[in-house]
């Protein structure tokens, strides 16, 4: 029996030895500070969402990722789980109520409701000419705003388990997430991956919003945003790369699922950022797929990831 469904993904949460170079990465990857205290960064997109991101000084552990519920009746509901938190007030920047779990690996799970907004910031592009329809844009030139370009929103979230089945059964349970597409390696059992979204009943949402993907290794695989559109995602990508600090991981591609057009990127300490943009949608309805790995673990166009990137997880 599912407990809640999960209106939205809210942020990761991690640690970092210095949130001046924390700030500077994410800052050349597209976010702006919402706020920062001695010891933690809130980092925000353009939509109205207090922050996409979260991090505190520390080392560098990902402590989990943190979801918005649709109301505080379902923060009462998940407080009965076995091992979750009661409803506690988060006091940092953003504010609300929350609910902390353990998903199997041991990673923490916060569930919010109640977080400040912030006033969206909306950026307008010049239609693109196409060959079907050559003159969207009669007499006006293409001019791109200088990089980088604000990230819009929060896209999702990869998981390296060991624990494939027992960590997607429990997100599916807990939270409400649905299949858009299970791969398979050798035997329809052996699901080696898995992609969630959320259950929003009619309403059309990203393909997903959790990919679990089977590692030896524990930890996360990488966190992703959504850049403006994919003149964004080429742009930006010369300018992490120009600025010379940051490792690249992967990229630039299209997936096949998910479809979206991909760039990845490692802060400081390895920590893998994604910037993508044009997601396939689904609502309910669209069901979801078993597929073999062959159909599944590939792009579109692009190549193919690197062993760094197929085994990384920053534990």
């Amino acid at each position: 029996m599912v407990a809640i469904k999960a209106a939205e993904f809210a942020f990761p949460r991690m640690e970092a030895p210095d949130l001046d170079e924390m700030e500077e990465f994410l800052t050349h990857f597209g976010l702006v500070r919402a706020e920062r205290t001695s010891d933690a960064l809130y980092m925000r997109g353009a939509d109205g969402h207090h922050h996409l991101h979260a991090v505190h000084k520390g080392g560098t552990k990902f402590i989990g990722f943190a979801y918005h519920a649709a109301s505080e009746d379902d923060l009462k509901r998940l407080a009965k789980l076995p091992g979750a938190s009661g409803i506690e007030t988060l006091n940092e920047p953003g504010g609300g109520k929350r609910v902390r779990l353990k998903e199997p690996n041991g990673y923490q799970i916060e569930v919010i409701h109640g977080m400040s907004t912030v006033p969206a910031t909306k950026v307008e592009r010049d239609p693109v000419n196409t060959g079907s329809d050559p003159l969207r844009r009669k007499g006006r030139l293409m001019r791109l705003s200088k990089s980088p370009t604000m990230i819009q929103r929060i896209g999702h979230g990869v998981l390296s388990t060991p624990k494939v089945k027992e960590t997607v059964t429990w997100f599916r349970e807990t939270l409400g997430m649905i299949r858009s597409d299970d791969v398979y390696a050798g035997d329809k059992e052996n699901v080696i991956g898995a992609f969630s979204r959320l259950d929003r009943g009619d309403e059309y949402v990203d393909h997903h919003v959790l990919f679990c993907v089977h590692n030896e290794k524990t930890g996360l695989n990488h966190v992703s945003y959504e850049a403006q559109d994919i003149d964004a995602v080429f742009q930006d990508h010369e300018h992490i790369k120009n600025v010379g600090k940051y490792e690249h991981m992967w990229g630039i591609g299209r997936h096949l699922l998910g479809s979206q057009v991909y760039d990845y990127w490692s802060d400081p300490w390895g920590r893998v950022h994604e910037r993508w943009a044009d997601t396939d949608r689904l609502n309910a309805a669209n069901g979801g797929h078993l597929l073999s790995v062959e159909e599944g673990f590939q792009s579109q166009w692009g190549e193919r990831p690197p062993e760094r990137f197929i085994g990384h997880a920053s534990p």
